[in-house]
């Protein structure tokens, strides 16, 4: 079993700053794609950023957001720049992880950690 822990969430002002943290453990061989995704109360859940082979943003963080991985640490972060009260949202934690030799791939999310953007 793999498990996901995020960290980093918390209350800021609007153009503030946040960096998430994401920490996978357990029975890893690989893992192929680690990503943020978030959820607003009443909508349903979207990609903030992903990466992979390549990085990709949904447009909305594009300029403002930067993925980056610690492959030693099993570790995906997300700093967060430039906040807007629309970024208020829970944001879960997302592997795609091989867990043996085999090509097989499982997916695994975090728990999520709130992020709240207010005066």
């Amino acid at each position: 079993q793999v498990q996901l822990v995020e960290s980093g969430g918390g209350l800021v002002q609007p153009g503030g700053s946040l960096r998430l943290s994401c920490a996978a453990s357990g029975s890893i061989f690989s893992i192929n794609t680690m990503a943020w995704y978030r959820q607003a109360p009443g909508k349903q859940r979207e990609l903030v950023a992903a990466s992979g082979g390549d990085t990709a943003y949904a447009d909305s963080a594009k300029g403002r957001f930067t993925i980056s991985r610690d492959n030693a640490k099993n570790t995906v972060y997300l700093q967060m720049n430039s906040l807007r009260p629309e970024d208020t949202a829970v944001y879960y934690c997302y592997a795609e992880v091989r867990t043996d030799y085999r090509r097989y791939t499982y997916q695994f999310w975090g728990q999520g950690t709130q992020v709240t953007v207010s005066p």
